[in-house]
Protein backbone atom coordinates (compact mmCIF):
# COMPACT_ATOMS: atom_id res chain seq x y z
CA UNK A 1 0.00 0.00 0.00
CA UNK A 2 1.10 3.69 -0.84
CA UNK A 3 -0.21 6.15 1.32
CA UNK A 4 -0.35 9.90 0.38
CA UNK A 5 -2.45 12.57 2.24
CA UNK A 6 -2.61 16.35 3.28
CA UNK A 7 -3.01 15.86 6.63
CA UNK A 8 -5.19 18.00 8.62
CA UNK A 9 -4.86 18.35 12.48
CA UNK A 10 -3.82 15.21 12.96
CA UNK A 11 -1.21 13.01 11.30
CA UNK A 12 -0.82 9.06 11.19
CA UNK A 13 1.89 7.20 13.01
CA UNK A 14 3.92 4.78 10.63
CA UNK A 15 4.30 1.96 13.28
CA UNK A 16 0.83 2.05 13.41
CA UNK A 17 0.09 2.34 9.90
CA UNK A 18 2.16 -0.55 9.03
CA UNK A 19 -0.03 -3.12 11.70
CA UNK A 20 -3.22 -2.08 10.58
CA UNK A 21 -1.49 -2.65 7.53
CA UNK A 22 -0.67 -6.74 7.85
CA UNK A 23 -3.66 -6.93 9.48
CA UNK A 24 -5.31 -7.42 6.21
CA UNK A 25 -2.68 -9.67 4.96
CA UNK A 26 -4.70 -12.88 5.48
CA UNK A 27 -8.31 -11.69 5.00
CA UNK A 28 -10.32 -13.30 2.53
CA UNK A 29 -11.02 -9.41 0.61
CA UNK A 30 -10.94 -8.46 -3.41
CA UNK A 31 -8.36 -5.23 -4.17
CA UNK A 32 -11.03 -2.66 -4.67
CA UNK A 33 -12.60 -3.62 -1.72
CA UNK A 34 -10.14 -3.71 0.60
CA UNK A 35 -8.24 0.13 -0.98
CA UNK A 36 -11.70 1.23 0.06
CA UNK A 37 -11.90 -0.13 3.07
CA UNK A 38 -8.49 1.91 3.53
CA UNK A 39 -9.64 4.99 2.75
CA UNK A 40 -12.59 5.37 4.61
CA UNK A 41 -10.81 4.45 7.54
CA UNK A 42 -7.72 6.31 7.32
CA UNK A 43 -10.06 9.04 6.45
CA UNK A 44 -12.52 8.59 9.55
CA UNK A 45 -9.08 8.07 12.18
CA UNK A 46 -7.66 11.52 10.96
CA UNK A 47 -9.86 13.69 9.15
CA UNK A 48 -7.42 14.76 6.20
CA UNK A 49 -7.79 17.64 3.66
CA UNK A 50 -6.96 15.14 0.93
CA UNK A 51 -5.83 11.49 1.24
CA UNK A 52 -5.20 8.80 -1.20
CA UNK A 53 -4.49 5.01 -1.04
CA UNK A 54 -3.21 2.70 -3.94
CA UNK A 55 -2.78 -1.03 -4.08
CA UNK A 56 0.26 -2.67 -5.55
CA UNK A 57 -1.14 -6.12 -5.39
CA UNK A 58 0.95 -9.56 -6.21
CA UNK A 59 0.34 -11.19 -9.97
CA UNK A 60 -1.67 -13.71 -9.33
CA UNK A 61 -2.83 -16.22 -12.28
CA UNK A 62 -0.41 -14.16 -14.13
CA UNK A 63 -2.78 -10.59 -13.50
CA UNK A 64 -1.34 -8.15 -11.15
CA UNK A 65 -3.32 -4.93 -10.30
CA UNK A 66 -3.02 -1.27 -9.58
CA UNK A 67 -5.96 0.10 -7.36
CA UNK A 68 -6.23 3.81 -6.76
CA UNK A 69 -8.72 5.29 -4.26
CA UNK A 70 -8.84 9.23 -3.50
CA UNK A 71 -10.66 11.57 -1.70
CA UNK A 72 -11.18 13.93 -4.40
CA UNK A 73 -9.37 16.76 -6.09
CA UNK A 74 -5.94 17.34 -4.24
CA UNK A 75 -5.66 20.72 -3.21
CA UNK A 76 -3.14 23.50 -4.57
Amino acid sequence: MELEYIPGETCLELKALKYYYLDFRNKGIFYEAVTNHILDELIAACNPRWMRVTGRFAARGGISSVIVCETGHKPV
